[in-house]
């Protein structure tokens, strides 16, 4: 048996729709997708995104209109969901959702972002001290956990074009990535990504300016986080890159799991 669980960053879920998102998550066919940025509450959504053919889908709206927002779409109905977590600030964002099936635990998240001050910068360190206690909480539990999300990080040089000019920039800071450490390290999560893929040029987000897409100057911020239990069971990853439904691309992980 094989499972195949997508991440997506749709910067819009309407705006990813029009640019023909569905119509390929359709024909790839994963068994979950997991989206951040929907930039929609669930009621603004037409009847085609909401409702895919073969698959529950279950939204957790930000309370501003027009922003963050994730959303799982899985074919299988999950024996239980979780969109809080009891973090007043971190939940009216909608960047948090998580189903449970069986003992196995998979979760759309959407890190903030620190590109737009010093004040957000200060939001995302917090709320990554606070995601790094709830990961130990879930190292402790008997479950298989894969997260998937936007952590608006890139771990190490590999993971971004232009890495000398952007140790100074929010999402290559020292401190960011030394976060991931902790997580891929004592923590003992796994970038699932890289078990199987360790070449360099392997981006999910290319900036709007500049042609940067078109050149390939990139960097992978987006990821499958997995407990150590699941690593033997990563057979093959994709990031889809032919065709442009977001500033992001989506990441398919095939997993070797009876879900």
């Amino acid at each position: 048996m094989s499972l195949m669980v997508t991440t997506f960053n749709a910067n819009g879920l309407r705006s990813a729709a029009r640019k023909g998102f569905f119509r390929w998550f359709q024909q790839r066919s994963p068994e979950i997708l997991c989206v951040q940025e929907t930039k929609a509450q669930r009621h603004q959504l037409a009847p085609e995104i909401t409702d895919v053919p073969g698959y529950f889908s279950y939204f957790n709206d930000a309370q501003k209109k027009g922003y963050s927002g994730v959303a799982i779409y899985t074919k299988r109905e999950p024996d239980r969901l979780e969109t809080a977590l009891g973090w007043p600030d971190f939940d009216a964002e909608g960047r948090y959702l998580r189903a449970d099936y069986g003992r196995l635990s998979v979760i759309s998240l959407y890190l903030p972002s620190g590109t737009s001050g010093d004040h957000r910068q200060e939001v995302k360190y917090d709320v990554m001290d606070r995601l790094l206690e709830l990961f130990k909480r879930f190292r402790r539990q008997r479950r298989d956990f894969i997260i998937c999300g936007d952590l608006n990080i890139a771990h190490k040089p590999i993971d971004l074009k232009n890495w000398r000019s952007n140790q100074k920039h929010s999402g290559f800071l020292p401190e960011e990535r030394a976060w991931l450490d902790r997580l891929f390290g004592e923590v003992g999560f796994v970038d699932a990504f890289r078990v199987v893929n360790t070449l360099p040029d392997q981006y999910t987000w290319w900036s709007q300016r500049g042609q940067a897409r078109a050149r390939n100057v990139g960097w992978r911020i987006d990821y499958h986080v997995v407990s150590p239990a699941l690593k033997d069971k990563i057979k093959r990853a994709e990031i889809y890159t032919g065709e442009i439904f977001s500033d992001h691309a989506p990441l398919t992980i095939e997993y070797g799991l009876d879900w």
